[in-house]
């Protein structure tokens, strides 16, 4: 694998996992429990998929041939997508989708901080640009567990079984590669294995706060990064995909 090849797949894999998991926050716009977080929910699915774009467009700018963002986005079959499997599983109720964008911000603020130091310069702008907008997410979503956590017997209830069965999902984060090891040594990705602790010295305080239980060490779910996902994602990606495939050529 060359250097060039090696950025490419880790620009496609952050595109996609702020796609995705944007994708998954668009299905909340008009069902959110009042108003006020049905919008709020809906501005974070605007930022990832404004930073999708972003990281689309630069992995296309990359691989140099010719593919636009909306090519990466809507002309990829699953195989092809490289995002975590944490973001692509459905909803739920509140309560597990906001265990699972909990778990997801507070690995992404961390990615975001190393990357705004990165050596590769196209990489660094998005992620300053970005970052601001996923301290944002950070807060709103541990605000919320503690809200949920901390709330009434059914609230508690339903967030601890979201962080339950979503954190089988947690350690394919932080695995490394083949991709992820040449960009490290370049000074371009941020080592994974070295932010794990601090991910889980966070996301526990704030679990504590909210008393909710950390589950114990389990087995962990993995392959998104290798295009292998469960079978949600499919799914997502037939409404996802519906209209640029049935209409390739329109102009809007």
């Amino acid at each position: 694998m060359t250097q060039q090849e090696a950025i490419f797949e880790y620009i496609l894999r952050m595109g996609d996992n702020s796609l995705i998991l944007g994708h998954r926050l668009s299905e909340w716009c008009g069902h959110g429990p009042i108003l006020e977080q049905d919008i709020a929910l809906t501005n974070i699915a605007l930022d990832l998929i404004g930073q999708s774009r972003n990281y689309l467009t630069a992995a296309g700018n990359v691989e140099g041939k010719g593919r636009s963002e909306d090519d990466l986005a809507f002309f990829r079959i699953e195989r092809d997508f490289k995002n975590v499997l944490l973001v692509e599983q459905p909803n739920g109720d509140w309560g597990v989708t906001l265990a699972r964008q909990f778990l997801f911000d507070h690995f992404h603020y961390l990615v975001l901080q190393d990357l705004r130091n990165s050596s590769h310069e196209e990489l660094r702008d998005i992620a300053e640009k970005s970052i601001k907008e996923v301290t944002y997410h950070v807060r709103y979503s541990s605000d919320w567990m503690k809200r949920l956590g901390d709330g009434t017997e059914e609230s508690h209830r339903r967030v601890q079984q979201g962080i339950d069965d979503l954190w089988r999902y947690t350690g394919e984060m932080f695995e490394m590669d083949e991709v992820d090891a040449m960009l490290v040594e370049a000074g371009i990705a941020p080592d994974l294995s070295l932010l794990k602790e601090k991910w889980h010295e966070n996301v526990s305080a704030v679990l504590k706060e909210a008393t909710i239980d950390v589950p114990e060490e389990q087995f962990m779910q993995t392959g998104g990064k290798k295009g292998i996902h469960t079978e949600h994602l499919g799914y997502l990606l037939a409404e996802m995909q519906h209209l640029p495939r049935t209409y390739p050529d329109a102009k809007w």
